[in-house]
């Protein structure tokens, strides 16, 4: 516990000082000049908790303040996932420092993540003792979590293929693979993303079938122990930040996205509002393709949210 408290302390420093150096310095963080104090003030409460952690000092509500600055980092966090992927094909970001921001954001959620269940009031191990933690034996997710992950799969299906009539040449909702090859060109895709488009695997598909592959590690026991082929760790436990960590990314990034845009398609599609088109010729195509996408995210991002509460409840000590 006070390892966890030095690295809270540690990286609530630092995020503060890098909100303070955008703050004082005049660099924008999401657009705008106030979000480097929130970013700053949001670190020096973490080093506080850290100190308070480490000093096992009894401070009423502690257990609270982890949480809470938690949630406040993971909400810095949203979008890392498109700065990744946007990183990998396109070879760039939109914003640097928004970048780094989410990066430090989701280091720090997941250090307060770690360290906030030892101090649950009345928790053995917290700062009235200490207990040893033996993880439970390999377990499948409820019945209703399993229905959810397929859920989640399912959604993904018409987002792959039509990523992948696209990547094969053909058309869909009137725009055809040369015209979106053609503009993954324009937007500056990476050579590497072109390379698999011209061989009919399209990026982004790669990237959902590896998120399926996590979503079923999340719900199924062979998520928790190394499989066989990785010989030199196979029979043994899977750390449990190992598939946490971009579960809770992908579930905090994709699933506000994914509804927020399901909500706007409806208010497109109702006439109350118009949709930007874009690079897509009419409204109709631009809809078709949106809606796509949003169901698509949406379903597999509330599906992993699912899933990853399910792991965590499973495997903890």
């Amino acid at each position: 516990m006070v390892r966890n408290g030095w690295a809270v302390t540690g990286w609530g420093l630092g995020y503060a000082g890098f909100g303070l150096g955008c703050a004082l310095g005049g660099t924008r963080l999401l657009g705008a000049d106030w979000p480097g104090w929130v970013v700053a003030a949001v670190g020096v409460a973490s080093a506080a908790a850290g100190v308070a952690v480490v000093r096992r000092t009894p401070v009423r509500g502690l257990w609270w303040l982890l949480w809470l600055v938690c949630g406040a980092a993971a909400v810095g966090a949203w979008g890392l996932l498109m700065d990744l992927v946007t990183l990998l094909f396109g070879q760039r970001v939109d914003s640097v420092p928004d970048a780094v921001e989410r990066t430090l954001a989701a280091v720090g959620a997941v250090l307060l993540a770690r360290t906030a269940p030892g101090l649950r009031p009345g928790a053995r191990g917290g700062p009235g003792g200490r207990a040893e933690r033996v993880a439970p034996a390999p377990a499948a997710a409820p019945p209703i979590v399993q229905l959810a992950a397929w859920a989640g799969t399912l959604a993904f299906v018409p987002y792959v293929l039509m990523k992948l009539i696209w990547a094969f040449g053909g058309s869909f909702a009137g725009i055809s693979g040369d015209q979106m090859y053609a503009s993954y060109v324009r937007n500056g895709s990476s050579g590497l993303w072109l390379a698999l488009e011209r061989r009919g695997l399209d990026g982004t598909v790669l990237l959902a079938l590896l998120g399926v592959f996590l979503l079923w590690g999340l719900v199924r026991p062979w998520g928790q122990v190394f499989p066989r082929w990785t010989l030199p760790l196979r029979g043994r436990r899977v750390p449990r930040w190992l598939p946490l960590t971009p579960a809770l990314l992908g579930a905090a990034s994709l699933a506000p996205y994914g509804v927020v845009g399901i909500g706007y398609l409806t208010l497109c599609t109702a006439g109350v509002t118009r949709i930007r088109l874009g690079e897509f010729a009419s409204e109709q195509s631009a809809l078709e393709i949106s809606w796509v996408g949003m169901c698509g995210f949406a379903g597999y991002g509330v599906a992993l949210a699912v899933a990853a509460r399910s792991y965590w409840r499973r495997t903890r000590g």
